[in-house]
């Protein structure tokens, strides 16, 4: 079986992705609340170690990994988050973090593959600087990599585009059919093209376009996952549903009387926007979508951040909060999975997460054949 330390672990999600067929050897994050979240989902055999990536040191790294994941924090480089970058104080913690790598690669442990995701904003933060430096910090350490924007709506019924990269040690062989001469849709956009054209000349000489199949369709959708007797969250009174109302946009109203017309069971996300109204001044907006897939989950700072469901049968208009489960489910969590009781907390847990069958197409795909895990023939086959 191949083996895998885990950083910036959170509840364990990319651990769910990779599935049984991986061991962890390490595993290691910050929060304390998520902890016990991924103790009590994978046990306590002792390879969470919690605690601040800086205060990790090689020597806590039993064997030799054949993967290293690190969601590493992404406030810092989210367009939302104040442009601070990797020198911000939570996505700086990619450092202390990339010095345990290279500690282990000058120890003759080097991972094979190293694998790293984070929100798209990574491309551009600070002009380019930021996704250049990961980029150097790769080659220089003896890694020749690729990246992906992958949005988990190809998978769960979720607008959420991640950037993930993976790098592979320049001892591993690369079978070709796992590589393209140039940049595929969907996974390579324009975007990622723009960066990749902005980094040092060094860092794309090593850099590589990664061949993946694109997913089966999805059949599920927002609707399919929400429940009408959730538990942990009340549906709104009349009064408050109308008041939700009350703060759309022409626009968005304009949403939910073609919802009432649709002939059938609507169901939307609503997120609420401090916007500018007619005059310039400053107020909150409800804005919802009906496209069948829920609105990115952030983690519930302030409250704004959380999802509010709308639904919409006829002239019968419902709204509530999104419930604890129903966000596992659209990270693609299976329902036995273990959530903190406090919403808060699950939401923090889920929207913080990364997004279990991304992970697992990333395995199957890339990680695994890398790893000789599947034949030559299946490779080129897919």
């Amino acid at each position: 079986m191949p083996s895998f330390y885990e950083f910036f672990a959170g509840g364990g999600m990319a651990r769910a992705g990779l599935g049984a067929g991986w061991t962890c050897l390490f595993a290691n994050d910050f929060d304390h609340k998520k902890s016990l979240s991924y103790q009590a989902n994978w046990g306590t055999g002792g390879e969470l170690r919690v605690g601040d990536v800086n205060d990790v040191r090689v020597e806590d790294l039993p064997g030799v990994a054949d993967l290293v994941w690190g969601s590493f924090p992404c406030q810092d480089l989210s367009l939302a988050g104040g442009g601070a970058g990797l020198k911000g104080e939570r996505s700086g913690t990619f450092y202390p973090f990339w010095n345990v790598v290279r500690e282990l690669v000058s120890e003759g442990r080097s991972p094979k593959i190293i694998a790293l995701e984070n929100v798209i904003g990574t491309l551009t933060s600070h002009g380019g600087q930021d996704f250049d430096a990961i980029c150097r910090a790769l080659v220089e350490t003896g890694y020749r990599y690729g990246a992906l924007v992958i949005n988990a709506s190809l998978f769960v019924p979720q607008s959420r585009p991640r950037l993930f990269m993976i790098g592979v040690h320049k001892d591993v062989e690369i079978h070709p059919s796992l590589l393209s001469p140039e940049p595929l849709d969907p996974f390579h956009t324009n975007g990622l093209k723009r960066a990749v054209q902005g980094i040092s000349k060094k860092a794309q000489t090593q850099f590589l376009w990664w061949n993946i199949p694109t997913p089966s369709h999805r059949h599920t959708t927002f609707a399919d996952l929400i429940e009408e007797a959730p538990t942990g969250v009340l549906w709104h009174t009349a009064s408050e549903t109308e008041r939700l109302i009350s703060m759309m946009s022409a626009t968005n109203l304009a949403k939910v009387n073609a919802a009432k017309r649709a002939g059938r069971r609507m169901v939307g996300a609503i997120y609420r926007r401090t916007r500018l109204d007619e005059n310039g001044a400053k107020v909150q907006r409800a804005e919802v979508r009906f496209d069948d897939i829920a609105g990115c989950l952030r983690t519930p700072a302030g409250g704004s951040s959380r999802q509010t469901i709308i639904v919409v049968d006829g002239q019968k208009v419902r709204s509530r909060l999104i419930s604890t489960r129903e966000t596992a489910r659209l990270m693609g969590l299976e329902d036995h999975y273990k959530l903190p009781k406090n919403y808060n907390e699950a939401y923090h847990l889920t929207g913080d997460g990364v997004a279990v069958p991304v992970v697992r197409h990333l395995a199957q795909h890339i990680l695994e054949p890398l790893l000789g895990m599947v034949s030559e023939g299946k490779q080129e086959a897919a």
